[in-house]
């Protein structure tokens, strides 16, 4: 890597010293899969982190894309959800967690606050005995729009969900 492409990204120095401060070894691979994710502000799949940093680092493989999101998602330093389309989602750990609604017919998606999980994740404790670690979790429903569009009425809660196919 050239000496101009080690100072490209402004957080470069950032990526590092978080590496350092875990413990980590600091690679190239390595900061440049954070590069990408922070690049692109927001969710990526393997296959275009593979892409970004392909441009910029030639020799790297799928193989070692994958290895580095594993470390990196062990870590704690970037999260991985299944936001529908068939291929797992990345994307950086920012300063609040936060969490997907998917809509399963247009596709579109909103950001929620980790706090509306809370009481979900402190009643799974308290009933089931198991701290649930969602770190990034995706809902998939109907968003207001389709709803609307389609004359399909919101479901009250704790109403049974009918599937299409059965209407």
């Amino acid at each position: 890597m050239t000496q101009q492409q080690q100072q490209t990204h402004p957080r470069r120095e950032e990526f590092i010293e978080r590496f350092r401060r875990l413990g980590l070894r600091v690679t190239a691979q390595r900061v440049l899969v954070l590069e990408a994710l922070a690049a692109a502000g927001g969710h990526m799949t393997a296959d275009e982190i593979m892409r970004w940093v392909a441009e910029r680092y030639p020799a790297i493989n799928l193989a070692t894309i994958y290895r580095t999101l594993d470390l990196l998602t062990s870590v704690g330093l970037v999260t991985q959800a299944d936001l529908g389309g068939g291929a797992s989602q990345f994307e950086l750990v920012g300063a609040t967690l936060h969490h997907h609604l998917v809509c399963e017919r247009c596709g579109d998606m909103a950001e929620i606050e980790d706090a509306l999980m809370v009481p979900m994740r402190e009643r799974i404790l308290h009933q089931y005995g198991f701290r649930a670690g969602a770190r990034h979790m995706a809902i998939f429903g109907v968003c207001d729009a389709c709803l609307s569009a389609s004359r399909v009425p919101a479901l009250a809660p704790g109403a049974a969900e009918t599937s299409p196919a059965s209407e």
